[in-house]
């Protein structure tokens, strides 16, 4: 029975009180308004997106959730490699309510495994914004930088290994890694 508690109490600890309600999407590669319509077109596909407002000058999409959907943080990526173009930046915004987070620790939000890397002890309280740290969100060379800080075989591999597992998350599952 103890066993059980513990467990349950664990697993209630990963899952945060969390929705997210924006993004900014920085793309690379773009030359033209045509590149920006292109992305626009294919983020606007997604049924999760209410809407996207482009900023040409700085190559950025202004992304509106849909209110209680659940995001697919891949299927934004996949839009924009879709048009021709990669993911330069990704930011998430959205209201916490005592999400608490520590260096290298997983939590769940929105039926996503965040692992939060660069950061110290604290509490998610109100709008905040995570910024993407994965392979394909950021440059090779930033993604070196950020990685560094963690030992653990996920944030290469962007999957849920044996350091993962022992929070409860199940192997292979997708973590995507943040900073604040």
């Amino acid at each position: 029975m103890k066993h059980i508690l513990i467990t349950i109490l664990l697993f209630s600890a990963l899952y945060a009180n969390a929705q997210f309600s924006s993004g900014n999407l920085q793309a690379a590669g773009l030359t033209c308004a045509m590149c920006t319509k292109a992305i626009n077109t294919s983020l606007e596909k997604l049924s999760f997106i209410e809407s996207v407002k482009a900023d040409i000058k700085s190559s950025s999409f202004n992304i509106t959730f849909r209110k209680e959907a659940g995001i697919d943080i891949d299927a934004l990526r996949r839009a924009v490699e879709d048009a021709g173009f990669s993911v330069a930046k990704l930011k998430l915004t959205g209201s916490f309510n005592d999400v608490k987070i520590q260096p290298d620790t997983h939590v769940q939000i929105n039926g996503n495994t965040f692992h939060f890397l660069n950061t110290t002890n604290q509490t998610l309280e109100g709008e905040r914004t995570l910024v993407l740290a994965d392979k394909n969100f950021v440059s090779d060379k930033e993604f070196r930088k950020i990685s560094s800080s963690s030992k653990l075989n996920c944030v290469q591999s962007g999957k849920a290994g044996s350091c993962c597992t022992r929070e409860g998350i199940p192997e292979n599952t997708r973590v995507y890694h943040v900073t604040i």
